[in-house]
């Protein structure tokens, strides 16, 4: 069984969150030692793996339950009040 090739938005996603996390981490740890930058360089590439994997793949959306349709409709009314009288205002 052949392994499904990853879509393009598998490999944007996975791309900046590897590029975009690494930055972070750096920026926010301040290590300087080979050991810190390699732990945060396979905690990126672990991180960006993670979020390729969980894009959705097209075509695999779930089936639309069928509700059954209502057997009357409702209908609201609303009372319309009775017009009033127009009142005449005395010429001063």
């Amino acid at each position: 069984m052949a392994m499904p090739r990853p879509t393009a938005a598998q490999l944007a996603y996975g791309s900046c969150t590897v590029i975009l996390s690494t930055l972070a981490m750096l920026l926010l740890s301040q290590t300087s030692s080979g050991v810190g930058i390699a732990f945060i360089a396979v905690a990126a590439l672990a991180l960006g793996l993670l979020v390729a994997m969980t894009v959705p793949l097209p075509g695999k959306r779930p089936a639309a339950v069928e509700q059954p349709a209502a057997e009357e409709p409702v209908r609201a009314s609303v009372a319309v009040p009775a017009p009033e009288p127009v009142r005449e205002r005395a010429v001063s």
